[in-house]
């Protein structure tokens, strides 16, 4: 039996906001680049990946995030603004960003960073930017001028909004076919 798990915090898509970003997903798809594109079911908004933890650790990890959600009452969070990393002329991962409930997410993930540091793991060192991870880019080709288009055309894209009411620590097991996610634990905000 495995003595870790891949592991990382986030926080949960309404199926209006999933549907949303998967007919996005469907438009910047037509550029024919060479993004290996999330799968609709697995769209989430990272908070934290902590890569691989040790079962032992797992509970100390979710009785953290609990604390740390519960620091927090839940808000609204407004999916907004079709982007890349590091910028939509170059991009590497496409994204959705946020509009309101920007700063709660950044709130929430400082208050996860606190508690999680004290069990071991590092901070961050770039500046959280809430987003919702679209896709990434395999191999940089004439075809990411398209992409890039799509993404200024969608700048302003709104995937609607979300209630921000509990965070979800996840397990991740790469497949085949893809990443399979599953639920751990589950932390109310407030």
């Amino acid at each position: 039996m495995k003595d870790q798990i891949r592991t990382f915090v986030a926080v949960e898509l309404s199926e209006d906001v999933r549907r949303r970003a998967a007919d996005l997903i469907d438009v910047l798809r037509t550029a024919s680049a060479d993004v290996k594109w999330v799968e609709p079911h697995n769209l989430h908004l990272t908070l934290k990946f902590l890569d691989d933890v040790p079962l032992r650790q797992i509970p100390h990890v979710c009785d953290a995030v609990a604390q740390a959600a519960a620091k927090l009452q839940p808000f609204l969070l407004e999916v907004l603004g079709a982007g890349a990393f590091p910028n939509a002329d170059r991009p590497r991962t496409i994204w959705l960003g946020a509009g309101q409930g920007q700063a709660e997410m950044e709130l929430l993930h400082s208050a996860l960073e606190d508690g999680l540091c004290e069990l071991g793991f590092r901070k961050e060192h770039r500046r959280f930017q809430p987003h919702l991870t679209l896709g990434r880019v395999r191999r940089p080709g004439p075809t990411l001028r398209r992409l890039s288009d799509l993404l200024w055309q969608h700048k302003d894209f709104s995937a609607g909004t979300l209630e921000v009411a509990e965070v979800v620590v996840f397990s991740s097991r790469l497949e085949r076919t893809g990443p399979v996610y599953e639920a751990l634990a589950r932390a109310a905000l407030g």
